[in-house]
């Protein structure tokens, strides 16, 4: 039965899947329903064991146990309007650039239905959204990590909408558009330039995280990478830090986290792909280890107008926490 639907629901525990935790049992139990909403479900009394509301995700579940699900009614899936700051780089009645703050996510999703992106272009663009696809919503043709910070272009009709597509589309292969960040690494790559090409598709454990993964399952990813300075702690550098230019030449979910990863640099403070272990806080500034979020940053942004065809060109200046990075790095 697929998730939404307002039925109960049921399953009982089997000897075989005994001891298991609750939350990983009901997701096993219903491979529709993600993780992350049975979690939620779960949480918000909406799982029953035995007839009784349960809300331990860690329970483990035993044989003869049994648990009844009851999804909660179908959420309104158009956005709300929510005045909420946004740093407006450049506007006109077809598009907006905006310098996206990190910590915002661009569209509503299970877990984070408001305070987006979207919300807040609806309340800031009112009545000059003229529609995309019959709807009065701004047209999401790129995204940023919720902890990525920079620039977007969003577009506020279907002419706009369509035009930027197209050269977002990886099949396109325009050379006017271009998408550049800055980024801190771990480690020093090498060579100091290049090209990382693989295919990356979801990652075959983690439903979160994509991967580089070999078989058809991933879609063909390509990003050029320049350092633009190293950083080296301790006798002998063994701590060792990078800052990155990526290029991406396709567009693929967490692209540039992935890729650094794949080549073994990747992005400080990535809770994702990160390192497995910090290293030593007696040789790397404590700032940089206690870093919550992926030092990466949307720097520059070059499109064609969908509507005008004038060459745009943006570029938003590193965020003040990735600034105070490097601060740091430079006066050690």
């Amino acid at each position: 039965m697929s998730p939404g639907n307002h039925e109960s629901l049921v399953s009982e525990v089997t000897f075989e899947n005994s001891k298991q935790r609750l939350d990983k049992y009901l997701a096993t139990q219903f491979p529709d329903i993600s993780r992350n909403r049975v979690q939620s479900w779960i949480e918000d009394g909406n799982v029953l064991c035995n007839g009784k509301i349960i809300k331990d995700l860690s329970h483990k579940v035993v044989e003869g146990e049994i648990y009844t699900l009851l999804p909660p009614p179908l959420q309104e899936a158009i956005p709300k309007a929510q005045v909420i700051d946004l740093d407006i780089i450049y506007e006109d009645s077809d598009l907006l650039v905006i310098n996206k703050a990190p910590g915002m996510v661009v569209h509503p999703a299970p877990g984070h239905h408001d305070s987006t992106l979207v919300n807040a272009l609806l309340a800031h663009c009112g009545d000059t959204l003229s529609g995309i696809g019959d709807v009065k919503r701004p047209g999401i043709v790129h995204r940023l990590d919720k902890d990525t910070s920079g620039l977007m272009v969003v577009a506020k009709n279907d002419a706009a909408h369509n035009g930027l597509a197209v050269q977002f589309s990886v099949e396109n292969g325009g050379k006017q558009l271009v998408r550049t960040y800055s980024a801190l690494v771990w480690g020093y790559p090498h060579p100091l330039q290049g090209t990382i090409t693989t295919q990356i598709g979801r990652h075959p454990k983690n439903r979160q995280k994509m991967a580089v993964v070999k078989d058809s399952s991933g879609k063909k990813s390509i990003t050029h990478y320049t350092t633009k300075k190293l950083w080296g702690f301790g006798p002998k550098e063994e701590i060792k830090i990078s800052w990155l230019e990526f290029k991406l030449e396709t567009g693929r979910t967490h692209q540039i986290r992935v890729h650094s990863h794949f080549i073994g640099h990747p992005v400080v403070g990535d809770p994702l792909y990160g390192r497995k272990t910090a290293p030593s806080g007696k040789l790397c500034p404590q700032e940089i280890l206690d870093f919550k979020r992926q030092a990466l940053h949307a720097v520059k942004l070059q499109f064609i107008h969908p509507v005008t065809k004038t060459l745009m060109q943006f570029e938003a200046p590193l965020p003040g926490d990735i600034q105070q990075l490097m601060k740091i790095l430079n006066d050690k």
